[in-house]
């Protein structure tokens, strides 16, 4: 959990991105060894945390999660791209922000998310084998985790903050596998990602960022018990700068290349086996923070997030490029509390039917069958409110976060595939353990 931007005048504290503490913790060559070992002790945990994947709908902007399932920002609507509360977010958003993230900080998060999804099929689709149908999806909620470790380097001199990260980056899923009818149709889809993070100072006012990636992802195709779970890896980076207007004002931008997937014999038609190509959007980002009123103690954060659908493959065609807007608050209650809250809007990204191929499959039935792939990747939530509390120093530099998320109900028709989504909550949580620095170290937000 970590605290937003500087309420000092003082023109050296515009940015606490650097080292300016009276408390510094001297890091030595054997502490970053002892991080790497964690992180491989990590990553063990993170897999344990991802084994279930299921009804990811609202939380997720077409396929992917970007920040609304993160330990502070998950009460926050996500917002999050120029003053994070925590450092997943900052390495799965905007890498410029690690420079806000001080000393050597290590978090790890859980969410639980689940939602009712139903699906309706009005008309056959004999080349497929489907006869219509009405059901909900048997496939059963998601529990997924992020994990993050940071440490800056202001010790040996040098002005930047690295990170590493093993993040729930996407998911989907639906199952009608126990209807006869729907001949074993099944969706699940599960993207995890490798971050490894750098971000610097330029100027005490001005941050830049990079971050690398490297994907895993498990794609069981929507084509009719024509297929099983697949495999593949995809790399992503993303460059991001923030830049600090004032002591109360800063503002952050990133973009996010697309992350590109070849699912080798994902799909069998016609007794052949063909791969399968999908990609993760690029992704364009801006968000604004402002903690000027209540005297410091109210931070306002405003995320604009702009997803480029119309160049993925797989995914082009079923959204269109989608604009999402996420908005949150903290209010610093105290020395130890924070109360968060968040709303998100974004434009409902399914898109027309068009006779195409799917990720180079041509699917039997033409448009129809496309509708109904859609309606098993349909993310049609749009409205969601959040919560969320931050207790710092919880036990003695540990931080916990708790956050909960609703999303309103939906329904989309596509040609004669109906599907709806309610009952969509999630809950989560969050520690943070912070070495060394004195306990206000990487929090500017702390009440003196």
């Amino acid at each position: 959990m970590i605290m937003p931007i500087v309420t000092s005048s003082d023109a050296s504290q515009l940015m606490q991105y650097p080292a300016k503490h009276s408390c510094r913790f001297f890091l030595a060559q054997g502490a970053i060894m002892s991080l790497l070992t964690q992180a491989r002790l990590l990553l063990i945990c993170f897999v344990l945390a991802c084994v279930v994947s299921g009804n990811l709908r609202a939380q997720t902007f077409g396929i992917e999660l970007h920040n609304n399932l993160m330990p502070a920002s998950g009460g926050m609507a996500g917002a999050s791209l120029s003053q994070p509360q925590d450092l997943q977010s900052a390495m799965n958003g905007n890498p410029s922000t690690l420079r806000q993230f001080n000393g050597t900080q290590f978090s790890f998060s859980g969410a639980w998310a689940d939602a009712n999804y139903n699906l309706t099929q009005a008309d056959p689709l004999p080349l497929l084998g489907v006869a219509p149908f009405s059901a909900s999806s048997g496939t059963p909620g998601s529990l997924l985790g992020n994990i993050g470790v940071t440490q800056d380097l202001d010790a040996f001199g040098i002005p930047a903050t690295m990170g590493l990260g093993f993040i729930s980056n996407a998911g989907t899923g639906s199952e009608f596998k126990q209807v006869l009818a729907s001949n074993g149709t099944s969706t699940q889809y599960l993207a995890l990602d490798m971050d490894a993070s750098l971000g610097f100072n330029v100027t005490e006012r001005l941050a830049f960022g990079v971050t690398g990636t490297v994907g895993t992802s498990f794609l069981d195709t929507p084509f009719v018990d024509v297929g099983g779970m697949t495999g593949a890896y995809g790399f992503r980076g993303t460059v991001g700068a923030n830049y600090c207007v004032n002591s109360d004002t800063s503002l952050g931008a990133y973009w996010q290349s697309k992350k590109r997937f070849e699912f080798e014999d994902a799909a069998i038609i016609g007794g052949i086996p063909l791969n399968v190509a999908l990609d993760h959007p690029a992704n364009i980002g801006i968000g604004l923070a402002n903690s000027s009123l209540m005297c410091g103690r109210l931070l306002l954060a405003a995320d604009v997030i702009y997803k480029m659908y119309s160049d993925a493959a797989a995914l082009k065609a079923v959204y269109e490029d989608q604009m999402c807007f996420q908005i949150g608050g903290q209010y610093v209650l105290n020395e130890r509390m924070r109360l968060r809250t968040g709303y998100a809007y974004n434009e409902n990204p399914m898109k027309d039917a068009q006779l195409e191929s799917i990720g180079g499959v041509t699917i039997p039935d033409g448009v129809p069958a496309v509708r109904y792939v859609q309606g098993q990747f349909a993310a049609i939530g749009q409205q969601r409110v959040t919560m969320g509390l931050g207790i710092r120093d919880f036990k003695p530099g540990i931080d916990l976060d708790l956050f909960f998320g609703y999303a309103f109900a939906e329904t989309d028709q596509f040609a004669a595939t109906t599907v709806s989504i309610d009952d969509n909550y999630w809950v989560g949580f969050g520690q943070t353990w912070r070495f060394g620095g004195c306990s206000n170290d990487g929090d500017p937000q702390a009440i003196q």
